[in-house]
């Protein structure tokens, strides 16, 4: 039975059972337990997809689809969804199948990929053949999946070049690929992509003498001198497919360290699109390059003059502009957070008998005077913009950071926030556990700021609004989630931090009795990462769980900018920020092209250039739809945010409490 045109399949992705197995795929799984864990070798997903342009002729596709396989047994029935955030799991999961069949590899093989069609019907018979002869080759863990609609199929093998004998049998196999290709199927070595070197020798075979001297005629007309990827397409070698390997060094990490995943990376540059520094200095992928060049150059022993220069080059490139956001890991399908390795280097270049370390070590011992310093400073830098104004302000103090490295001053600093200001909460129904972060008990409002009241203020008068008595824990002005030093690279005084905060949480909490609410959203990351006994909210989720059912909203017509955090993204949260700002707002802008602000706690003062690159398409978009204000969860963000926007940004608890009023209680169920 076939399907009558039109054609309603517009894609049909073959996923083998070695592709399924790679993204631990729920179906897989099952299969393979229903099996007791026999051979999965018969499994095989194909991703199909129908378009129309409506919902009727959607339906008449999906049952024409459906009538051509119902012949056919299938170990779950076919399922069709027409809903985004269904259909984008399987879309993502085909997409990252390249990186992650390569993260299951061997530590120190290389993963190869090719593509090859065959004639549509060809390819039951030549699927076959191709699995078969990758398993008489020894590679058991190849994979085929791809385009099956267009009969084209990428094979992902993981190789390893350090024996003679493995070189050979890589040879071998590529030979054999090749008569099966072109000499039983009459089908095409490189299908989709580029010829690389890898089939470069096979050229001449596939398409003979006449095409293949045309074909070079036309690339010396445009490239005479042979300038452009010399060998890639052309290649007199016959042997050029197993020499100059690429090698794939292992970074010394520890295994005992989740850091330890950065060796599974095939740099594939999935991760690119998160990395805030990309195009900048050195994008998240760059950076497992360098380390595993200073790797084999260290291991091997050989040019100590390019080690040295690549370390010298990578510490402003690679460690000082990254800002340790951890987004790279949520585009990467292994997961690799590049973050952490820049932490371990940092923590590698700051041994506990460093003055660096000590320093830090008396930071947290002594946080509160610490903080207590701070704010006299911050009112200094307050009354000097008041006095000279903005733009002399701004004038010195950008001379005085390019001339001796102060931290940039910027406008949108803010005046000191003294903690006689914390105000004692009233009496309410129900009691949650508040702690204001380091920040926020530090940092007050700036000098021309369109709200009167700092955040913590405000943050106790919403809490009231909702019916919520707010508890402090003891001794919070010496409490701290640990996020600095853990970004500083010393992990061990970050821990102890951490654990000082969970004490006083859980006594607070009346051991877990309470949720707790922290203001800060990358605090509360690392708070939930290092806390499990207890509830712990940032704001957009408190508010969005505890308080909207107890509010009544009141949209404003005003438009509105929303930052999401990457705390907020990787907490799975940006949905629920953005809902929260729709409440709120009949216009909500999430600005394009702007992930991570690279304020990175500290690094919008020291190294305020990353902070603008990351920002350099918001400030058009702002003012093309003319907003007058910009919300988010972190307050070091939000000056960031208003540095380069030109625009304030100031805490989501603004704009809740701007929009809301109590419900009338005898309208809450």
């Amino acid at each position: 039975m076939s399907i009558t045109p039109p054609f309603p399949v517009k894609a049909a992705e073959l996923l083998d059972w070695k592709s399924l197995a790679s993204v631990s795929d729920p179906i897989y799984l099952e299969y393979k337990k229903d099996n007791d864990n026999k051979t999965t070798e018969g499994l095989t997903a194909i991703l199909t997809e129908t378009r129309a342009s409506s919902v009727e002729e959607l339906q008449r596709n999906i049952s024409a689809i459906q009538k051509v396989l119902q012949n056919h047994e299938t170990y779950i029935p076919v399922h069709f969804t027409d809903k985004p955030e269904e259909y984008s799991k399987f879309w993502a999961i085909r997409s990252g199948i390249f990186p992650a069949v390569g993260g299951t590899r061997k530590p120190g093989t290389t993963c190869l990929i090719e593509d090859v069609a065959f004639h549509i019907e060809d390819l039951p018979n030549a699927t076959a053949d191709l699995q078969q002869l990758l398993t008489r080759h020894g590679y058991d863990d190849a994979c085929i999946y791809g385009h099956s609609l267009e009969g084209n199929y990428h094979f992902i093998i993981n190789q390893s070049f350090e024996s003679e004998d493995e070189v050979n049998r890589y040879e071998k196999l590529m030979t054999e690929v090749k008569t099966l290709v072109v000499d039983k199927y009459d089908g095409s070595l490189k299908a989709e992509h580029g010829t690389g070197r890898n089939m470069a020798p096979f050229v001449r075979y596939e398409w003979g003498d006449d095409a293949f001297e045309i074909m070079k005629e036309v690339k010396h007309l445009f490239d005479p001198n042979n300038l452009l990827n010399p060998g890639v397409i052309f290649n007199d070698d016959p042997k050029c497919y197993v020499k100059n390997f690429k090698p794939l060094p292992l970074i010394p990490l520890p295994q005992d360290n989740p850091v330890s995943k950065v060796n599974r990376c095939i740099e594939c540059g999935f991760c690119e699109v998160n990395c805030v520094s990309c195009g900048f200095t050195l994008s998240s992928r760059q950076r497992i390059v360098i380390q595993r060049e200073i790797s084999r150059l260290k291991q091997s022993g050989e040019n100590p003059d390019r080690v040295t220069l690549l370390e010298k080059q990578f510490d402003y490139s690679g460690n000082q502009t990254c800002a340790g956001d951890g987004l790279c890991s949520m585009s990467c399908p292994m997961g690799i957070n590049v973050g952490d390795l820049t932490h371990l280097i940092r923590e590698q270049h700051l041994p506990k008998n460093s003055f660096g370390y000590k320093i830090g070590n008396y930071f947290g011992v002594h946080l509160s005077e610490i903080k207590g310093a701070l704010r006299p400073i911050l009112s200094l830098a307050n009354f000097g913009h008041t006095v000279i104004g903005t733009k002399t302000m701004t004038d010195i103090t950008k001379g005085m950071h390019h001339l001796i490295g102060i931290p940039l001053w910027t406008s949108a600093m803010p005046k000191a926030y003294y903690k006689k200001e914390i105000p004692v909460s009233k009496t309410e129904p129900n009691k949650v556990v508040y702690f204001p972060s380091c920040i926020n008990q530090t940092m007050g409002l700036a000098k021309n700021s369109p709200v009167k009241e700092p955040l913590i203020n405000k943050m106790v008068t919403l809490l009231e609004k909702g019916g919520y008595e707010v508890v402090y824990p003891k001794g919070m002005q010496n409490l701290c989630c640990g996020t600095i030093w853990e970004s500083k690279g010393m992990p061990d005084i970050a821990d102890r931090k951490t654990k000082e905060l969970e004490d006083a949480l859980w006594t607070a909490s009346e051991h877990g009795k309470y949720p707790i609410l922290c203001d800060q959203s990358p605090c509360l990351h690392r708070m939930r990462k290092k806390i499990t006994k207890m509830k712990l909210y940032e704001p957009v989720e408190f508010i969005y769980v505890y308080l909207k059912d107890k509010l009544e909203f009141t949209q404003t017509n005003r438009p509105v900018a929303i930052h999401i955090t990457c705390s907020t993204r990787e907490m799975g949260l940006a949905d629920m920020l953005i809902n929260l700002a729709k409440l709120c707002s009949t216009k909500v802008l999430i600005p394009e092209g702007v992930g991570c602000c690279a304020f990175a706690g500290d690094k919008g003062f020291t190294h305020p250039e990353l902070n603008a690159y990351a920002l350099r398409k918001l400030r058009p978009q702002i003012e093309k739809e003319k907003i007058k204000i910009g919300y988010s969860n972190s307050r070091t963000c939000e000056i960031g945010l208003t540095t380069h926007s030109g625009i304030p940004y100031i805490s989501i608890a603004y704009l809740v409490d701007e929009c809301t009023k109590t419900k009338n209680k005898n309208n809450i169920s």
